[in-house]
Formats: C-alpha cells, sequence, structure tokens
C-alpha cells in the first residue's frame, strides 16, 4: 500500500503525467489481455483511488465489452485499466514502483506454464556481467524522469 502523499507515475516519454490520493490492492493478472496489453507475461496492476491525470491523458483501447485499456499515444506505454469503477494503475509506470508491491495473482486459468520458475533462471555473472554493465553504463536514456519535471 502505497502512503497518501507523493504517489505519482507517467509513461516513458513523459507526455503523460498523473497523481493518485491513494493505492489500494496490487495484483499480478494473468489473463490473455493482460498478457497482450503489456506485451509480456502478465499484467502487474494497482487499484488508484483519486487519480488525476495532471499531464495529458491515456489514450484507450476498449479491450472488450468490461473494460478499456489506457496507454500513451505517444510511447505506447501501458498506462491503466479501467473497467467502470475504480481505476486500476500499471505498477510499472509509478514513479516508485516500490509502492505498489502485489499481494496476490488472478485470472491464474491463462497463466503461463513457465512463469513460476521465473525466479530460478541463472543471473548472469562473470565477464557476461561486466559486458552488460559497460553496455548500460554507455547508453545515453532518452526516458523522462521518475519525477515531475
Amino acid at each position: 500500500m502505497g502512503e497518501a502523499n507523493n504517489i505519482s507515475g507517467g509513461c516513458q516519454c513523459g507526455a503523460v503525467r498523473y497523481t493518485i490520493e491513494q493505492l489500494g490492492g496490487a495484483a499480478i493478472c494473468h489473463c490473455r489481455m493482460c498478457q497482450k496489453q503489456f506485451g509480456s507475461f502478465y499484467g502487474p496492476l494497482v487499484t488508484a483511488n483519486g487519480v488525476v491525470w495532471t499531464k495529458g491523458g491515456p489514450r484507450y483501447f476498449v479491450s472488450s465489452n468490461m473494460a478499456r485499456r489506457g496507454f500513451c499515444a505517444d510511447c505506447g506505454t501501458p498506462l491503466c485499466y479501467d473497467a467502470g469503477g475504480e481505476v486500476e494503475i500499471a505498477i510499472g509506470s509509478l514513479d516508485n514502483p516500490e509502492q505498489a508491491p502485489p499481494t496476490m495473482q488472478i485470472h491464474t486459468g491463462s497463466k503461463l506454464s513457465f512463469t513460476d520458475g521465473l525466479t530460478r533462471l541463472p543471473i548472469r555473472q562473470g565477464a557476461d556481467a561486466s559486458e552488460s554493465q559497460a553496455f548500460q553504463a554507455s547508453l545515453a536514456s532518452n526516458q523522462h524522469p521518475d519525477h515531475d519535471t
């Protein structure tokens, strides 16, 4: 659960920014629609009370007769899930994703079989790790910083 202040986030390019009054429950959703929206194995979402779009706003794709999914029209960052009640925010779009640790998994009928073993994958070490660190250090990021500018 996040604190009642200092909860903000936005997209990768900075065209969309938001603040949140209070965070609710956070979950990892395994439904196929979330897999497609996030282009990933699952969708990490947190219920958000008092969302205010402070810069720009999401564009929406109506993914079903029950919900629409918001994203940045400029960079494509997934931002929210809206089924007409409380909005759910993509945890990775928070400036501080540590504020929303998932506490449950939902819609596990579509869960990909290998996801439970992800934490057991080997971690790059040795020479490969040094090469990776050098590559990361050489990047000149165009990503918006994790705060309002």
